[in-house]
């Protein structure tokens, strides 16, 4: 089993049938952060998860508290590295999630330098608080290439709708694009991110699909 980062792009529902594919059971969890991003965006997150399983079967939909942290790292965190620590608590949570889980890996949508959070220094800074593999089956597609499998199974639809999620919320005007990992250790460490996450997890709605 694994763990899967489902937001409401394009990207995640495809990455995640492509492990789902290989045998793999999937828990997808989701980060919503009310009131930034709408019901409307839980719902269409919710479709998505009801659209793969005709290829995943039941899953357990996990959608986590996230507001409260993102208020939290643009109250104390320089904005240049917004993105790249809301991603860090991301891989943190999923693998307390995955740890309850039995899963053995986080699946992501990433797509080298598809965007500023998706080089490979800041992969690195992201994958770095985790102990699991992280699976990235999109890594080397083009854009046409995740639309196209998109839209063979049903989710492309769905995924365009303009409903924002939480990654769009806080999105920093000049991301860092090569960070150093200690200077986002540093920047961190003006969070108490155990109190964090535990807060985070504590709210998870979990909801069975399928």
């Amino acid at each position: 089993a694994a763990v899967t980062l489902l937001s409401g792009g394009i990207d995640s529902p495809v990455s995640s049938y492509m492990i789902a594919k290989r045998g793999v059971r999937l828990v997808p969890v989701h980060f919503f952060s009310f009131p930034y991003t709408s019901e409307l965006a839980k719902e269409k997150v919710l479709s998505l998860a009801k659209e793969l399983t005709a290829y995943t079967g039941r899953m357990t939909l996990q959608i986590v508290p996230f507001t409260h942290i993102q208020e939290e790292i643009r109250r104390a965190c320089p904005e240049e590295y917004f993105t790249l620590i809301m991603r860090r608590f991301m891989m943190r949570i999923a693998e307390d999630i995955a740890a309850h889980n039995e899963c053995k890996a986080i699946v992501t949508g990433e797509n080298l330098g598809q965007v500023a959070s998706q080089t490979m220094e800041a992969m690195a800074c992201t994958q770095d608080v985790t102990h699991l593999p992280v699976l990235q089956p999109l890594i080397g597609m083009d854009k046409r290439d995740i639309v196209k499998i998109a839209r063979e199974i049903g989710t492309f639809d769905t995924s365009i709708l303009p409903y924002e999620d939480c990654c769009t919320v806080f999105t920093p005007k000049h991301p860092a694009t090569h960070p150093r990992i200690e200077l986002i250790q540093k920047a961190e460490d003006a969070l108490d991110s155990e109190a964090l996450i535990a807060a985070a997890i504590e709210g998870t709605e979990v909801i069975e699909v399928g």
